[in-house]
């Protein structure tokens, strides 16, 4: 007998697809089958999705700790700046201190104590911002004066009126600063 006439004789039948359907009561052998290959789909689509939301969940936790890290690094950035007057002023005391009261006690101790405040604040990460005699840069610079010279190259800093400060990079105080403009060139003499 050829192989179509046991398959009928067995009760089976086959359909247009090429599956095997089974003449007798239960589920077909292609809905199985497909419903097989349907949750074989799923099954890929939700790992697909769980690996998504793993990665998503990953760089969410890289994130959060990177803040965390800067957030700690900043945190101290207001108090830093409520203090940077009284550098100023240390500074401004010691400058213009006359030279005959140097060699006192006393002053030595402020001095020290300009010192250690100096160290306590480059310890969290305070650098001055360097300004005079470098070219204009506003990232850095808030040019409150402008002068007209030949004697600097235009957009020099000329002089330093506040010392600026960064802190890790940012900038914490700008530096106030005078800033050098050429001269307008001049016309010729005018002629008649």
């Amino acid at each position: 007998m050829p192989d179509d006439v046991e398959k009928q004789a067995e009760g089976e039948e086959t359909s247009e697809a090429g599956c095997t359907v089974e003449t007798q009561p239960g589920p077909a052998a292609c809905d199985l089958e497909a419903e097989l290959a349907q949750a074989q789909a799923k099954a890929d689509e939700y790992l697909d999705q769980w690996r998504r939301t793993a990665a998503d969940f990953s760089n969410y936790r890289k994130r959060t700790a990177r803040e965390r890290e800067e957030a700690t690094r900043f945190s101290n950035a207001a108090l830093l700046g409520k203090l940077l007057p009284v550098l100023d002023d240390f500074d401004r005391a010691m400058a213009s201190l006359p030279a005959d009261l140097r060699h006192l006690t006393w002053v030595e101790g402020v001095a020290l104590i300009q010192y250690k405040l100096h160290l306590i604040m480059e310890g969290e990460g305070l650098k001055p911002i360097e300004a005079a005699g470098q070219p204009f840069d506003p990232q850095w610079h808030e040019a409150i004066l402008r002068e007209e010279t030949s004697s600097y190259p235009d957009g020099q800093v000329i002089a330093e009126l506040q010392r600026g400060y960064e802190l890790h990079g940012r900038v914490l105080r700008p530096s106030l600063v005078k800033v050098a403009v050429a001269p307008p060139a001049s016309e010729g003499t005018e002629g008649s």
